[in-house]
């Protein structure tokens, strides 16, 4: 997971300039948030792998980010940086959602342990996806409805796992450039593979297109 995105968020500026620099130098992708509105904002555009976000932050902290990231349905993984080493801290946090925290000031090592350690929790492999008679073996790669087992190309087995991950919630086409793509293709790329998908999986349709956002899934 060297190559994972990591969304740094903090309000001061020095410590969010050494976590992006620590991090980046361990080959991951950073991007970074001052405070809990941009944060919320860069998680919905960007999908992060990772969130490593400041508890004390002025306006909306984080411990109220992470409740509203699950309350979005996300599971993300959340480490938690505090500054105070107090077991109703750290239950405070684990009770908002967060996976770990970190107390300030940490190693570097310990830091980057318990990035690595989230980031191999976070993409524990599942067994099966499933909405209706579709069904995706992700060990496999496998897709099937009813009885007919379908060929689809990579990147269209990529957008199936990322719709059915996110049954009846809209993903929009920058989701869906971020994070199969890696930002590097046109939105219209994701309509025309939408389209090729739809006809693969066959009547009843299954795939939505929300005009102007995007598609859903299962709706």
């Amino acid at each position: 997971m060297a190559d994972a995105a990591i969304l740094v968020v903090d309000d001061d500026p020095p410590i969010r300039r050494m976590l992006d620099r620590t991090l980046a130098a361990e080959g991951y992708r950073i991007e970074t948030a001052g405070d809990g509105g941009e944060a919320l904002a860069a998680v919905e555009r960007s999908a992060p792998d990772l969130v490593v976000l400041d508890v004390a932050m002025p306006g909306l902290d984080g411990l109220a980010v992470c409740r509203r990231i699950r309350g979005k349905g996300l599971a993300t993984p959340v480490l938690l940086l505090t500054a105070r080493d107090e077991v109703g801290e750290r239950v405070a946090g684990l009770d908002a959602g967060a996976d770990d925290y970190l107390v300030k000031p940490f190693a570097t090592e310990e830091l980057l342990a318990r990035v690595r350690a989230l980031l191999r929790r976070g993409h524990a492999p599942e067994e099966l996806l499933a909405l209706g008679d579709l069904t995706f073996d992700l060990a496999t790669r496998t897709v099937q409805r009813g009885s007919h087992i379908l060929r689809l190309s990579a990147r269209e087995a990529d957008l199936l796992e990322l719709l059915l991950r996110n049954p009846r919630r809209v993903v929009t086409r920058e989701q869906a450039v971020a994070q199969i793509w890696r930002g590097a293709t046109r939105a219209n790329t994701v309509d025309r593979h939408v389209t090729n998908l739809r006809r693969k999986l066959g009547d009843p349709p299954l795939i939505e297109t929300i005009r102007g956002v995007g598609f859903v899934i299962g709706r």
